[in-house]
C-alpha cells in the first residue's frame, strides 16, 4: 500500500485509511460482533493501511482499541473526532471528549484530533473560543495534529473548508469530494497544497456511486437542473464507457482511483464491515491511476455539478 506524507503533520501515511463511521460502522450496524469488526481492521492492517478515522459518536473507538492491542503502537495512525453539530461545545466539553476518546482508544495519545462537522455559522465561535483548547490538549501530549471536517450534506460548496484551508489553523482537512462534486479542487485543494495542509477525502463512494444504475437517477436530476450536458454522458448508462472499455473493473473503483490521483488528496476515506468488500476495495487502491484522457473527461462531465454529494 502506497503511502505519502499528511501535509505539514510529518506522519506517512497509508493512501487508503478506513472509516470507521458510515452505514456499517465497520460492521456494527449489519450484526458483525466487536471480534468480528476488530479483525476487519487487522486485515487491513496487515495490507499495509495504517490509518483508521473514527468519532465519539460512531461506537467504535473500543473496535479500533481491540485491533490495535497486539501492534505497536507507532505503527497507527489514529483519527478521530468531536462533533460540532446540533449540541453545544465548549472548551470544557472538548477537554472531556478528548480524554473519553483516549479512554475508548486505550492510547496515551490521538495522532489527529478534529473538530467534526463543522456548518459555516458555527466556525468562527469554534475558531476563536474552542481552538485554543485544541492548542492546550497538543501541548499536553494528548493528541498530535489538528483537523476539522466538513458538513459535506449541508455544504456541498465548501465554505467551512474554504475559510479553513486559509486561515492557517488547521493541520487537516476532511472534504467532501468525488466524481460527482468536484467543486473542493478548485475551492480547497488549491489553497491547501499552499499551505502544505493535509486532505483526508471523505464520499469518495456513496450511493450514486455504486453502479451505473445507481447513477441514473442522479444523472437525469442533475440535467434537469442544467448542471450536466446531456450530449456529454449517456443518461440510460452514465458512465459505463469506464466499464465497457476496461478502464475499471467496477465504478467503485474507478471512483477511489480518480479521489486518490486528485493533486492535494493524501488520504481516501473507504468504510466497510465485510472482509471480502475491505480486499475490493484495497485493490482499487493497488491499481494504476486512471489514463490522463479519462480523467479529463470525468473533469468535464461534471465541471458544473456543486449541488448534490452522491448520497
Amino acid at each position: 500500500m502506497e503511502k505519502i506524507v499528511l501535509g505539514r503533520t510529518g506522519l506517512a501515511v497509508s493512501r487508503m485509511g478506513i472509516g470507521g463511521g458510515g452505514p456499517s460502522q465497520l460492521g456494527q450496524r449489519t450484526g458483525r460482533s466487536a471480534d468480528e469488526s476488530a479483525d476487519i481492521l487487522r486485515r487491513a492492517f496487515d495490507a499495509g493501511v495504517n490509518f483508521v478515522d473514527t468519532s465519539e459518536d460512531y461506537g467504535t473507538e473500543p473496535i479500533i482499541a481491540r485491533a490495535l492491542a497486539s501492534r505497536a503502537r507507532d505503527t497507527i495512525v489514529i483519527s478521530t473526532k468531536k462533533s460540532t453539530r446540533h449540541q453545544r461545545v465548549t472548551p470544557s466539553t472538548v477537554r472531556e471528549s478528548i480524554d473519553q476518546s483516549l479512554r475508548q482508544l486505550n492510547t496515551d495519545y490521538i495522532d489527529l484530533y478534529n473538530l467534526h462537522g463543522v456548518v459555516p455559522q458555527d466556525y468562527d465561535y469554534l475558531a476563536e473560543d474552542v481552538y485554543p483548547e485544541l492548542l492546550k490538549a497538543r501541548q499536553a501530549g494528548k493528541i498530535r495534529s489538528i483537523g476539522i471536517t466538513e458538513m459535506f450534506n449541508e455544504d456541498t460548496g465548501h465554505e467551512t473548508m474554504a475559510r479553513a484551508a486559509h486561515d492557517g489553523l488547521w493541520d487537516v482537512l476532511m472534504v467532501g469530494f468525488n466524481v460527482l462534486n468536484q467543486t473542493a479542487r478548485g475551492r480547497v485543494f488549491a489553497e491547501a497544497q499552499k499551505n502544505n495542509i493535509g486532505i483526508q477525502v471523505m464520499f469518495a463512494v456513496r450511493k450514486a456511486l455504486r453502479s451505473p444504475a445507481d447513477l441514473r437517477p442522479f444523472v437525469a436530476e442533475l440535467i434537469e437542473r442544467g448542471q450536466l450536458d446531456p450530449d456529454e454522458i449517456n443518461a440510460e448508462r452514465p458512465l459505463a464507457f469506464l466499464l465497457d472499455d476496461g478502464l475499471a473493473e467496477s465504478l467503485t473503483d474507478a471512483s477511489y482511483r480518480f479521489c486518490r490521483d486528485e493533486p492535494g488528496v493524501h488520504i481516501v476515506l473507504s468504510g466497510t464491515g465485510n472482509p471480502e468488500h475491505l480486499a475490493h476495495n484495497m485493490r482499487s487502491f493497488e491499481r494504476p491511476p486512471l489514463p490522463a484522457d479519462t480523467a479529463a473527461r470525468l473533469r468535464h462531465i461534471f465541471r458544473h455539478v456543486d449541488s448534490t454529494t452522491g448520497q
